[in-house]
Order: structure tokens, then sequence, then C-alpha cells
């Protein structure tokens, strides 16, 4: 972070945050009410109570944070450099989101695989960045990728054949989990993402494939276990359909209620590769996030968007940008997929026709990377105070021909 933003960041909430070092034993539920917050955990940690209620005052605020899939552990033509992002070569910070997935979950043996992810999460909660988690998860019924839709959910619902073996899924997820921690050996706050485009027919959790009930049951039971027989109380619940929606009762239509999310999100590609003006559907549609957001003290967010290799070389600022920035948009983040290789990829890299249009995008005044984030974690944040803490700083910029 900005040494300067920082400074002033302190001085403004001073008061506020004597309330959060205070010695007083730390009462989650109590937390929640000072903040005016209440997560789908009652027992969250600190620094995820502090998450959510940041993010939905950056949300709040106008500003949106920037992400980026799988950003520090690859990208078009290098791996394994944690300190390297296809983001920061162009355009000087990191990403200030940063996207995993569980099913990432190596069944290797070796340390170094099965500590890469959790390193790479450490060094970006350590900057002060932000990490959430997908889950393709495997098709339990048949143990095939997640593209498999032989029916399953019914099966590994209470009663099924397989649910003792979801329980198991989830005990190794979140055994994985368990070295997400930081220097102190406190568990990091994690955004978890679980069944998204669950309005779409491509993954076995998908529309076609469940009822509406038995969707609902199977995010409600898979909270449940983890908030309270595993005790994992460093996640917050985002909820993403794909684009299959035009109107709140249709985005709303497998909600698992309020009590099982904090995050109301939207995963959509597609909309964008339509005809005329497409960015006004995707305007529309975050919204209503927005507004479903603000009425139920959530936090909106763009949770997965791209366009792959990038193609049109102003996509970012003409595409992308005007879309944001609207008044009634007020999503804490966006991410787009990842930097894969030469052929699959959402980011430019240097030397690529749309790296200076991504300098612009990264310098346009709604928008935060890494560099830009005030402390998540340990200060409370006020909207109606951000722009003091912007107001006048320059971002910094690279010459994307290097």
């Amino acid at each position: 972070m900005n040494q300067r933003r920082g400074i002033i960041l302190l001085s403004i909430t001073g008061a506020l945050l004597a309330t959060v070092s205070s010695c007083v034993p730390y009462d989650s539920v109590q937390f929640q009410k000072q903040l005016n917050v209440r997560l789908a955990d009652t027992m969250a940690t600190r620094e995820t109570v502090l998450l959510f209620h940041n993010l939905k005052e950056i949300a709040k605020s106008g500003k949106i944070i920037f992400g980026h899939q799988n950003s520090t552990e690859y990208g078009v033509f290098w791996r394994s450099d944690s300190l390297r992002s296809d983001v920061k070569d162009v355009c000087g910070s990191y990403p200030g989101v940063y996207g995993w997935d569980f099913e990432s979950i190596p069944k290797s043996d070796s340390d170094k695989v099965r500590h890469r992810v959790p390193l790479l999460v450490r060094q970006a909660y350590e900057r002060g960045g932000i990490n959430t988690f997908s889950w393709h998860i495997d098709n339990p019924i048949t143990g095939r990728k997640f593209y498999d839709t032989t029916i399953a959910v019914r099966h590994i619902l209470p009663g099924g054949t397989h649910f003792h073996k979801y329980l198991r899924i989830l005990d190794t997820m979140v055994e994985y989990t368990r070295q997400m921690v930081d220097k102190k050996g406190n568990p990091i706050p994690i955004i978890f993402r679980p069944y998204h485009e669950f309005d779409g027919s491509w993954f076995w959790w998908g529309r076609s494939f469940c009822t509406r009930e038995e969707f609902i049951k199977l995010w409600q039971i898979t909270v449940e276990y983890l908030r309270h027989y595993k005790k994992v109380n460093n996640f917050l619940y985002a909820y993403s359909p794909d684009r299959f929606f035009i109107t709140e009762e249709e985005y709303l239509e497998r909600y698992p209620g309020d009590e099982y999310v904090d995050i109301l999100g939207m995963d959509n590609y597609f909309d964008f590769y339509l005809g005329g003006d497409s960015s006004t559907i995707v305007q529309k549609k975050l919204i209503i996030i927005s507004t479903l957001a603000a009425r139920k003290n959530k936090i909106a967010a763009f949770t997965e968007t791209g366009q792959e290799r990038v193609i049109d070389s102003t996509w970012f600022t003409k595409k992308l940008y005007p879309m944001l920035d609207h008044d009634s948009v007020r999503i804490a983040y966006i991410m787009v997929w990842r930097n894969a290789n030469p052929q699959h990829f959402y980011i430019p890299f240097p030397g690529h026709s749309a790296a200076q249009d991504f300098i612009e995008f990264r310098n346009k005044p709604r928008m935060l990377f890494e560099d830009d984030l005030p402390p998540l974690y340990h200060t409370v944040i006020m909207s109606d105070l951000l722009a003091k803490v912007f107001e006048g700083s320059k971002k910094t910029t690279l010459d994307p021909r290097n």
C-alpha cells in the first residue's frame, strides 16, 4: 500500500482503530453488531469481519478492486515465480483480488506441490490482497471431472447414497485450508465461491441436473458443515450465478437465504459477445446485484468475466470500464480469468497490443489495484472518507513495450 495513503487512512480512522485493537476479548457477534454487519458466520474471525465491512464500504464509495485468477501462480510465458504476475508486469501493481480454486488440492505428496497455493495465498494476504476460491469439484458419484453431468446432487444430500463421501470431500478441503495462515498462525480470510454458474447446465450442479430445492439444500448443508462442525470461521460465502437473469426474482431463484450468503456475485462472459451495446446488458445486471446487496446489507461483486486472448485491444477502457462507471453499479471487486498460455489468457502481457489500454484502465478513477488498497484486515474503513485517502494520488505505470 502507498505509505502516504496509509498514514492518511490511519489518522482519519483513529477513533475506530482504538476499538479494533482493543484488548477486550473478541466476540464476533458483538463486533459485527458494532460495525452494523451480519455475516453468514456469526463466529467469523475479526479479520474476516473487517474484510466484509471494508469491502462493503469500498463498494459504497464507488471504488472497485481489480482481480485476476491464478495471477502469481503462472502467466502466459512463465511458471513458478511467486513474485511475478502478468498484471504487475504490465501496469506496475499486483491485482487486489487473487482467484484460486479448490480443484487444485494436490493429490501429490510432494511438499512443493502441496504448499504452493497456500504460500501464494499467504503472500497475497501479507501484501494486503484478497483471496477468493471457486470450486470445480469432481463429480462425487463418478469421480470424473466437473463437466460430467451424471446426476449427483440428490445423492450427496443427507440420506443420499454418497452423503458421507461428500462430507469427507469437505474434510479434505478444510484440511487444505488449515495451511492458509498468517505468521502468527491465524487463519487468512477467504472468499469461498462454491457451485458457481449454477443457472447454466455445464456443471453437474447446474440447473438441468438438480431441482431448486436440491441445490438450496446442498448449499445450506455445505455452509452449515463448514462453519458449525468444522469450525471454519474465516470464510465469506459468495453466491454467483451466470448471466441467465434479467430480474431480481430470477437472480434469487436458487438463493439459499441471507444467513448462508455474504456476497452477491455474477459470472458473465457471454453477454459481452452479443451484438449492439452488450455492455449495457451487463451493466443492468450489475445494477440488479448492487441494489439487492444494498437492501440485504451484503456485498456485490462481478465474480468472473473477461475476454479470452483480449482480441479487442481497447476492451478494458472502451467496453469494460464504461460498463462499471455508473452511479448505480456498486460492486466491491471484479475478477477476470487466468493467463494460462498464449491461447488462453485474459490479461495482456508485456508487448501485447492491449497492454497500453490495460495501463489506462488501471489508472481510471474507480479502479483499485493492490498498491491502492487501504489496510483491509486491521482498520475500519468508512466510505465517505475514502475520497480523501485517494485524492491527488497517482498510480504507477510501466512502459508496456518493455
